[in-house]
């Protein structure tokens, strides 16, 4: 199972020279899981630099993977990973959603460099 992050996401929307490191994990669709969070951080970025014709483009390729909603329980969790990793909310999110569904997660992100179970590529 992967996680693209919304760097990733990012990076292979915009067809930027980073993209090849996503295309894998992007494109084998029955192992792509997509926390909600994501949905939110990458439409947030192209809406504001792209519009809302190119947001719906977008939403309707990360739906093909399998997306999972912030539940309560999951909320919890983000919260203690957060403070035991120092990660930001989302990262948190993100990270406890990669581990409930044993996936590795695919970023640019330097907040995840040095946690086991990240494929991390730096910019």
């Amino acid at each position: 199972m992967n996680i693209v992050d919304s760097s990733g996401w990012l990076s292979f929307f915009a067809d930027d020279p980073f993209a090849k490191h996503f295309l894998s994990p992007l494109q084998d669709i029955q192992s792509l899981i997509v926390p909600t969070i994501i949905i939110y951080e990458v439409i947030k970025v192209v809406l504001r630099e792209s519009g809302s014709d190119e947001a719906v483009q977008v939403i309707a390729a990360m739906q093909k993977g399998k997306l999972v909603d912030l539940t309560a329980k999951l909320a919890v969790d983000a919260s203690q990973i957060s403070l035991q990793c120092k990660l930001p909310m989302a990262d948190s999110i993100i990270l406890t959603t990669a581990r409930y569904c044993n996936a590795t997660i695919w970023t640019q992100d330097v907040h995840f460099a040095n946690i086991p179970g990240v494929n991390y590529f730096k910019k």
